[in-house]
Parts: C-alpha cells; sequence; structure tokens
C-alpha cells in the first residue's frame, strides 16, 4: 500500500466522502472532514491507516469504498471529540 501524506490524502478527502457508502465509512470520512478543521489536529495512527486505505481504494475500485460496518477495529474516530 502506498504510503500517501497526510495532505495528500486531504486533496482527495471530498472524493473519499462522495464515494463511501452510507453508515460508518461516510461517518468516518464525514468526521475526518470535520476534526481537519482543528488548528493542532492530527489523525492517530489508526486513523491514518484508514485514511489511506480508502484513497488508495478509491483509485483501485469503480464503485463506492467497500469499507462496511465491522470493519472499525474499535478504533476511536477522533480522539478528545
Amino acid at each position: 500500500m502506498n504510503d500517501r501524506t497526510l495532505d495528500e490524502l486531504l486533496h482527495h478527502w471530498r472524493l473519499v466522502i462522495g464515494k463511501a457508502p452510507k453508515g460508518w465509512a461516510r461517518d468516518f470520512a464525514l468526521s475526518i472532514q470535520k476534526a481537519r478543521k482543528r488548528p493542532a489536529w492530527e489523525p492517530s495512527p489508526k486513523q491514518l491507516a484508514l485514511m489511506r486505505r480508502m484513497v488508495s481504494e478509491l483509485f483501485t475500485h469503480d464503485d463506492a469504498l467497500p469499507l462496511v460496518d465491522g470493519d472499525d477495529d474499535g478504533l476511536v474516530l477522533i480522539e478528545g471529540a
């Protein structure tokens, strides 16, 4: 998997939101969009890994991102929110 920088991931993030299916994946994408507005925000390592996966899947699949319920491994989406 490509180790894209955070700036590159955020550059593609609106497209990720648009392609994410309703449910967990879309909620996660929207939570990242909201969190990124905070000046000192940085994703946790798990968030960053999921962001990389979601952006990578934009370039490997034609349909909606396949992240669905059950893929969250119990991680906290936005720490300190």
